[in-house]
């Protein structure tokens, strides 16, 4: 039989807090799930089963869940459930028709209310289970964040990175135990912050200030020197023109197969927070790289496979897009990656030698697409004039792959 659940959303206000109906459902539940301060907020009823969540999480709800199939199950979470919250996971486990939500007041709308800013002009950045390097990805002059808390040393974490990214003069608002009786709030700016603590029910909130150095901007093309590198990196110019034909959509997978710096990889994953790609690089330094390099752009999910290609691809999810940016000749690896390839995908490949150039002309023969030259030349001095310097063309075959 499968298993049922209401989630009812609480607030730090408790039990006083609730509306009749949610009192109602919790009063009527067989089981109640929750975390242990969730839980101590209940009076006590008769006959009633209590259970905190199981650690880790993930791997004992569904154990925990089957124990009570078929009985009247409810489950606490903060403020607004769906809010990186419990009832996100219950979805994914049971199916939206299994989950049923009673939301409280969110944090976020207790601290947008605090403060007095539109939904329309905020953006939200949760660290609750996730690296705090995720902020630096929202990070732009004027912007204003809802940092949700994993603990009461997040505030002076985002302090940190805020600083480390040329975001030192943003100002931030620490507010805590919102709603209840306890509620505070610490105003201070970024590179002033220091080690200072908060209690752990806490948001942060950041009104964006950084210099005109430290802008990153949200479209392909950051340049070479956002990113450690050791001049094995597609440039900018040529990077932004694969992204285009890559196509980065929310949930979709991408290969960046010989990843060098990982600028391709990284900047998919920068152009929506659901964006998913794995970096295959055959270099254990350059690998350590590209892990530095995402996290200091703000997207550190972003997975690194040390190996070369083709055989490095084994194992892996099937993508929605697939770059190459070398070694088109060696032996399978074209083959491959159009074998994994999802209908519907992306694939971009770039070579700059002749031997590079015959493979994909064949490809586009054989496969159609986009078969292109980029020449890129920059202005330089010679001597007390300034003339064109040409980098090396590049050849590049764009194709998606037909719907079967």
């Amino acid at each position: 039989m499968r298993t049922r659940v209401t989630v009812v959303g609480i607030g730090a206000d408790g039990w006083a807090g609730l509306a009749s109906g949610a009192r109602a459902l919790l009063e009527d539940a067989e089981v109640v799930l929750g975390g242990r301060r969730h839980l101590e907020m209940l009076p006590d009823v008769p006959g009633q089963r209590r259970e905190t969540w199981p650690s880790p999480l993930r791997d004992g709800l569904p154990e925990l869940l089957e124990r009570y199939a078929g009985r009247p199950v409810v489950a606490l979470a903060s403020g607004d459930p769906l809010v990186s919250g419990i009832a996100t996971t219950l979805v994914e486990l049971l199916g939206a028709e299994a989950v049923e939500v009673v939301p409280a007041l969110s944090s976020v709308a207790l601290a947008r209310a605090r403060l007095r800013w539109p939904a329309e002009s905020t953006e939200v950045v949760t660290l609750v289970g996730r690296d705090p390097h995720v902020v630096a990805r929202s990070l732009a002059p004027g912007l204003r964040l809802i940092v949700l808390s994993s603990d009461g040393s997040t505030p002076a974490v985002v302090a940190a990175l805020l600083t480390a990214a040329g975001y030192g003069a943003s100002r931030m608002s620490v507010l805590a135990d919102l709603g209840s009786e306890s509620e505070s709030r610490v105003d201070g700016v970024a590179d002033s912050w220091g080690e200072r603590a908060a209690p752990d029910l806490n948001v942060v909130a950041v009104e964006l200030a950084g210099s005109d150095a430290a802008v990153r901007g949200f479209t392909a093309g950051l340049p070479e020197d956002a990113f450690e590198h050791d001049g094995q990196i597609t440039k900018r110019d040529v990077r932004a023109s694969a992204l285009a034909r890559l196509a980065p959509l929310p949930r979709q997978l991408l290969w960046d197969v010989g990843a060098g710096s990982g600028a391709v990889a990284i900047e998919w994953m920068r152009a929506h927070s659901a964006c998913r790609a794995v970096a295959i690089e055959s270099r254990d330094d350059r690998a350590a790289r590209i892990a530095r390099n995402a996290a200091s752009l703000g997207v550190p999910a972003l997975r690194v496979v040390t190996g070369r290609a083709p055989a490095a691809l084994e194992g892996l999810d099937r993508p929605h897009a697939i770059f190459v940016g070398g070694g088109a000749t060696e032996g399978g690896l074209l083959d491959a990656c159009w074998a994994a390839l999802r209908p519907g995908g992306r694939l971009v490949v770039h070579g700059v030698t002749l031997e590079t150039e015959t493979v994909l002309a064949e490809r586009y023969a054989r496969h159609g697409g986009e078969l292109t030259r980029i020449h890129v030349e920059h202005a330089a001095p010679i001597g007390s004039f300034t003339g064109w310097t040409p980098s090396r063309a590049i050849t590049q075959w764009a194709v998606t792959k037909e719907e079967t």
